[in-house]
C-alpha cells in the first residue's frame, strides 16, 4: 500500500441488468473486487513501462525486451479483469486517476536506471500484485464465482512466471 493509506474513489452505483445467475450483491462486491485488481494491473503494466523506457546498463537490451513482453502480458490481464466487470453488470473503472488513487502497489521509483534496481523495483511491484491476485482467488470463491477465480488463477500463475523471470536477474552468481 502507499504510505499506509488510501484514497477511496467513490464505487460506481450503475449496475447494469443481466441474466448472470450471480446473486446481485455478489456482483456488485466482485465487480469492487475486480476494479481494485484492475488498477492495480494497469498500475503494474505503466510501472513496466517505466522500466522498459529507462533501463541502462549492460543488460540493457535483455531487460528492456522483458520488461516490454511482461507489459505485453499484464496489458492482456487487465482486459480479461474488466471485462469481467462489465459481464457480471458492472463498469470497469480503469482511468489514470482511478488508478492512481486505488493501486495497492507502492510508487514506482522515477529516479532510478540502472538495470538490476529496476528488477528490484520490478520485482517487488509483481510480488505484490501476485499476493493480491491469490487473495482474490479466494474472494471470489467465497462468492462462489468460479469464473472470476479461474481468471485470477490463470493471473497469478502467470505473474509467478514473470516473478521468476525477473528475479532471475537477481539470483544470479556475482
Amino acid at each position: 500500500m502507499k504510505n499506509g493509506s488510501r484514497t477511496k474513489m467513490p464505487e460506481t452505483e450503475t449496475l447494469y441488468e443481466t441474466e448472470n445467475d450471480l446473486p446481485r450483491i455478489a456482483r456488485t462486491q466482485l465487480i469492487d473486487l475486480l476494479n481494485q485488481r484492475l488498477a492495480d494491473a494497469l498500475d503494474l503494466k505503466t510501472q513496466l513501462k517505466q522500466a522498459h523506457w529507462n533501463v541502462k546498463g549492460p543488460n540493457f537490451i535483455g531487460l528492456h525486451e522483458l520488461f516490454d513482453k511482461i507489459a505485453g502480458e499484464v496489458e492482456d490481464y487487465t482486459d480479461l479483469i474488466a471485462e469481467r466487470a462489465a459481464q457480471l453488470g458492472g463498469i470497469a473503472l480503469g482511468t489514470a486517476r482511478v488508478v492512481a488513487s486505488r493501486s495497492r502497489l507502492d510508487e514506482y521509483p522515477l529516479d532510478i536506471a540502472d538495470g538490476q534496481a529496476h528488477v528490484a523495483a520490478l520485482a517487488r511491484a509483481l510480488s505484490t500484485f501476485g499476493r493480491e491476485a491469490r487473495m482474490s482467488i479466494d474472494e471470489c470463491d467465497g462468492f462462489e464465482d468460479a469464473d472470476s477465480a479461474d481468471i485470477f488463477t490463470e493471473i497469478s500463475r502467470g505473474i509467478d512466471k514473470w516473478l521468476w523471470f525477473v528475479e532471475a536477474h537477481l539470483q544470479a552468481p556475482k
